[in-house]
């Protein structure tokens, strides 16, 4: 099956930041970027600093680590990739009937936001389905099983990987037939 190739109108086309008003703003990923790089500062900051080393190293890596979390998001709209997907699964190969966008949509999300992740550029999906799996059982949203969640999460790292014109919400994409979906491929 082919990714179908449409305009999707994203309802905030700029995606402005709130405070500058610069276009390209996804406070998702920049939230959860400061929220990890303040931890982490502040962990480092406490054992060389002590307590004025933990606050200034929090400062400092919370700063870092949106500015991360905000390159994350402006790689893939996450707007765009959660409306396809919402209007898409129900006819992927994977789908089983009855079951709702909301039981799908935390490992979309995790794929596409791994397919953006640096560390992970260049690298093909089955090369690091092991790390994305040991992640996916980290993550906060992750109720399903990896077994569950790996078709989807492979799905939308494709469609991100497959496509230069994902963040404008078209997506040419590869054919995956049910059966290479089973192969991995």
């Amino acid at each position: 099956m082919e990714y179908e190739k449409e305009a999707v109108a994203d309802s905030g086309p700029a995606n402005r930041d709130p405070i500058t008003q610069e276009p390209g703003s996804h406070a998702a990923g920049t939230g959860i970027g400061s929220a990890g790089g303040a931890a982490a500062g502040g962990a480092v900051g406490a054992t060389v600093g002590g307590p004025i080393g933990a606050i200034v190293g929090g400062a400092i890596g919370a700063l870092v680590g949106g500015v991360a979390g905000h390159a994350v998001g402006e790689a893939v709209n996450p707007t765009i990739e959660s409306d396809y997907w919402s209007r898409n699964f129900k006819d992927r190969p994977y789908y089983k009937s009855g079951r709702e966008y909301s039981e799908y949509e935390p490992a979309y999300r995790f794929g596409w936001e791994s397919a953006a992740r640096k560390e992970y550029a260049g690298r093909e999906f089955d090369d690091v389905e092991s790390e994305l799996q040991n992640n996916w059982k980290g993550d906060q949203g992750a109720s399903d099983p990896w077994t569950d969640a790996r078709d989807a999460t492979r799905d939308a790292w494709l469609r991100v990987r497959t496509s230069s014109t994902a963040d404008a919400g078209a997506s040419p994409g590869p054919s995956h037939s049910p059966e290479s979906m089973d192969k991995g491929g």
